[in-house]
Formats: C-alpha cells, sequence, structure tokens
C-alpha cells in the first residue's frame, strides 16, 4: 500500500487574498495576503497546499471563469515568487438560489473529498484553514482537521496547531 500524503487545504477569501465582503470579481481588487513564510514553512513540513473555495459569484454572472482563472494564475505566480507551490485549486461554481444543490459548496466536503482521492491524502493528517464556520464543517465532514482563523489573520499565528 502506497504511502498516503498529507496536506493544508486553505480557504480562498480572506485567507489567501483579502476579505472584500460579498465577492472579489475583478482581478484588480484580488490583493493576495502576505502568508509566504507560513506556507512555505508547511511546504518544507511536506504538506500539499491546496485552496477549496465557494465562488458563487459565477453562478450569479458577477464575473466569469476567465477572470476566475486570472485571479488563480496571479495567486499561484505570487506565491510561487516567494518558493511556495500552490499544488491544485478546487472552487464550487455553484449557489444554491441560482443553480440549486450541489455536493461541492462548502460547508459540505465536495472540494476536500476531489482533493483527498486525486492526491492520495490521508485525511487523519490533513488540516483546512477557513475563516468561516462553513469550512470547519466541511473539514470535519471530510475527515480533514479544521482551523478557524479571522478573515485576514496571519496564517502564521496557527503554525504550531499542524504537526
Amino acid at each position: 500500500m502506497p504511502v498516503k500524503n498529507k496536506a493544508v487545504f486553505l480557504d480562498r477569501d480572506g485567507v489567501l487574498n483579502h476579505e472584500m465582503g460579498d465577492y472579489v470579481c475583478r482581478v484588480e481588487d484580488f490583493e493576495i495576503l502576505d502568508n509566504f513564510e507560513a506556507l512555505k514553512t508547511l511546504q518544507d513540513k511536506g504538506y500539499l497546499l491546496l485552496v477549496a473555495t465557494n465562488q458563487g459569484a459565477l453562478a450569479k454572472g458577477w464575473f466569469t471563469e476567465d477572470e476566475l482563472a486570472k485571479m488563480h494564475k496571479k495567486l499561484k505566480e505570487t506565491y510561487h515568487k516567494h518558493g511556495v507551490e500552490i499544488t491544485d485549486i478546487f472552487y464550487c461554481p455553484h449557489h444554491p438560489d441560482f443553480t440549486g444543490d450541489c455536493d461541492c459548496r462548502k460547508p459540505k466536503p465536495g472540494l476536500l473529498l476531489q482533493g483527498i482521492e486525486k492526491y492520495n491524502l490521508d485525511p487523519s493528517k490533513s488540516y483546512f484553514i477557513g475563516d468561516r464556520e462553513r469550512d470547519i464543517i466541511a473539514a470535519t465532514a471530510a475527515g480533514v482537521k479544521g482551523i478557524l482563523i479571522d478573515s485576514d489573520q496571519p496564517i502564521s499565528s496557527v503554525l504550531d496547531m499542524i504537526d
């Protein structure tokens, strides 16, 4: 049986980029937080870094998949310049008022389960850092340890909670 990987899942808005209220809809407004050293520390400990984010504004038509791709490209490139590799980004494009129910919108665990399967993760050795209770509910449902932070709180403040 191959050894399983471990990961730190990260919510996007309020954890990796500045919380802007409802939605960040333009790459020009996408302000990346300085969590470079903290994420480098986690990466150096052998954790894959995976983003799990609800993007209901797609279902609402507030921005396009192309604009979202630009934001995610900026996120990955900015962290890469600081020696941090974001392994993958999982996002839910749905909103219950516009597209109905789905299995991937947090607090459901679908995004995390996708990451667990794709990267052969051991959920019991993985974490999810989020700034909303729905992130912690999703983590628990996926068997991952949830860590709740305040929006825009430095990730370095919770590093001691991760083995």
